[in-house]
């Protein structure tokens, strides 16, 4: 089974997260998380395991959107994916292909729409 796992659904107003066998989606629930997706991500993806009596070692890879959206909701996403992934030893893949290596790890690397919005400071020190 593979679990998907989507923080910038609707602009991030939502989370999505989804089970899968092959291509077969087996459920889909999506969690109101404006502002939140770290606090709700991993409570949620315990929940839909419980609620459907799967056992965490039943998913043998993962998914992740990795592109687009908010630039904090998309990291929550991809860090928390391949954090599990690396804790249970499974696959971890962006939705959009994206895939890093590490020397013992696999890694999904977030793939940003912009340049960040990042200003310099003109003000003076001294």
């Amino acid at each position: 089974m593979i679990l998907y796992i989507n923080t910038i659904k609707d602009q991030a107003d939502r989370i999505e997260l989804k089970i899968k066998k092959n291509s077969k989606i087996l459920v889909a629930t999506t969690i109101k998380a404006r502002a939140q997706q770290s606090e709700k991500l991993i409570p949620g993806i315990r929940r839909l395991l419980n609620d459907q009596g799967i056992d965490i070692k039943e998913i043998k890879k993962i998914e992740v959107e990795n592109y687009g959206g908010s630039f904090t909701a998309l990291r929550i996403g991809v860090a928390t994916a391949n954090a599990l992934g690396y804790a249970l030893c499974l696959p971890v893949f962006g939705a959009v292909g994206s895939k890093k290596e590490s020397k013992d790890f696999d890694v999904v690397a977030p793939l940003y729409n912009k340049n960040p919005d990042i200003t310099i400071s003109h003000k003076k020190l001294c």
